[in-house]
């Protein structure tokens, strides 16, 4: 039996053998998938949602509710972060067995700063999303009021 060091490449690319001449030719792409859908056992979905720190097993470090001032949290947490670094380079030279707390003070503190960023970029994301779809309706109503005005 004779093997090969790579595979032969799938039989698709036969479907595109006249693309050069002809870029029609080819077939179209398929539909983005929606949904949930498995990956290498792994049940995912298209949605991008944002899980809370407790979903992923991380203790919340900042106040819960609409108006938490993300600023200063930031401020805070980052400061917690470096004084919680230099407890651990303390902890390590004169009591090495203590550092596991230590290092788990110290990713709570990376996720719950992690997860601010990550709700702030969502928050401006759905901002821009909101403006680009009132900057459509307001295009549309313009242009059905110049259709309506020529009219006349």
């Amino acid at each position: 039996m004779a093997t090969a060091t790579y595979p032969p490449p799938p039989p698709f690319y036969r479907l595109y053998k006249d693309y050069l001449q002809d870029p029609k030719s080819a077939p179209e792409p398929p539909p983005p998938i929606e949904g949930t859908y498995v990956c290498f056992g792994g049940n995912y979905t298209t949605s991008d949602v944002l899980p809370s720190l407790e979903e992923q097993g991380v203790r919340q470090l900042y106040s819960k509710g609409p108006n938490v001032d993300f600023k200063k949290e930031l401020r805070s947490l980052n400061g917690e972060l470096q004084l919680h670094v230099l407890e651990l380079a303390d902890i390590l030279i004169e009591r090495p067995s203590q550092y596991a707390r230590r290092v788990e003070e110290i990713s709570t503190a990376r996720a719950t700063l992690i997860h601010i960023l990550e709700l702030q970029i969502q928050r401006r994301k759905q901002a821009v999303e909101d403006i680009k779809r009132r900057r459509e309706e307001a295009r549309r109503l313009l242009n059905e009021s110049l259709a309506t005005l020529d009219g006349h």
